[in-house]
């Protein structure tokens, strides 16, 4: 039988060391989805739309490069394209994989979906809503505004920040993950001018990866524990 002292000064180490795992930096490795045969065309598109063959290649170096990592989870959006690159990361990392809403595409208006993007009459919607400066809650028609759009991102935020399963790769898409970091940089300050400048400047490929750090000990302060690590990083 172990002594008293002992099992109290044992339970004082898993204590502490409950702590230390809780309290260590976390990383997220945000992945948009593989190039898919709509985006091949140059076509808007909304919740369908599979991976072409060059977007399953991209996402098989991906898994690849991922594999040097301690990855412990893959959270994907539901949509197809981002399942199907999540499934084939997984052919890596062999880890759980779960999907959720929270990190589908910003919705496109219905006007534009399943058009070229080449066409003067998109090329026209798509101007006002992402191109233009315009107040917070400027809406075209039925497309996810920019409030919505920053509600989830403070959603995605505080759903990551609880994770407890350790480093974690996110599929996601092109236009949520910049709202993502433009959320991380700006917090409750920003706004539809400020995201309509960042976005312009700062493209997301297919099949890149984006790092940002998650610090436990920080979310007191200004950033709330949030940082940006690396951005749009192209796996060889």
């Amino acid at each position: 039988m172990v002594p008293l002292p002992g099992l109290v000064a044992l339970g004082g180490l898993l204590t502490l060391l409950l702590i230390l795992l809780r309290t260590r930096p976390r990383h997220f490795y945000l992945v948009r989805h593989g190039e898919t045969v709509l985006n091949a065309a140059h076509v808007r598109q909304g919740e369908a739309g599979s991976l072409s063959e060059e977007g399953r290649d991209q996402a098989k170096k991906v898994g690849a490069y991922l594999k040097q990592f301690t990855i412990r989870e893959i959270i994907s959006s539901t949509y197809e394209r981002a399942r199907e690159t999540a499934e084939l990361i997984n052919t890596e990392l062999h880890v759980p994989i779960a999907y959720s809403k929270l990190f589908i595409e910003r919705r496109n208006p219905s006007e534009i979906i399943g058009k070229s993007r080449d066409m003067l009459e998109v090329k026209n919607i798509v101007d006002q809503i992402e191109n233009a400066y315009h107040a917070d809650d400027y809406r075209y028609s039925d497309e996810e505004n920019f409030i919505e759009l920053k509600e989830r991102a403070r959603k995605i935020l505080t759903l990551l920040a609880r994770q407890r399963s350790g480093d974690t790769v996110i599929v996601t898409h092109h236009v949520i993950l910049k709202m993502l970091l433009a959320y991380i940089l700006y917090r409750e300050k920003l706004h539809a001018g400020d995201f309509v400048k960042l976005s312009f400047l700062n493209i997301s490929d297919n099949a890149t990866i984006t790092v940002c750090e998650y610090h436990p000990l920080l979310a007191f302060t200004r950033s709330r524990g949030w940082s940006v690590a690396s951005y749009n990083e192209q796996p060889d």
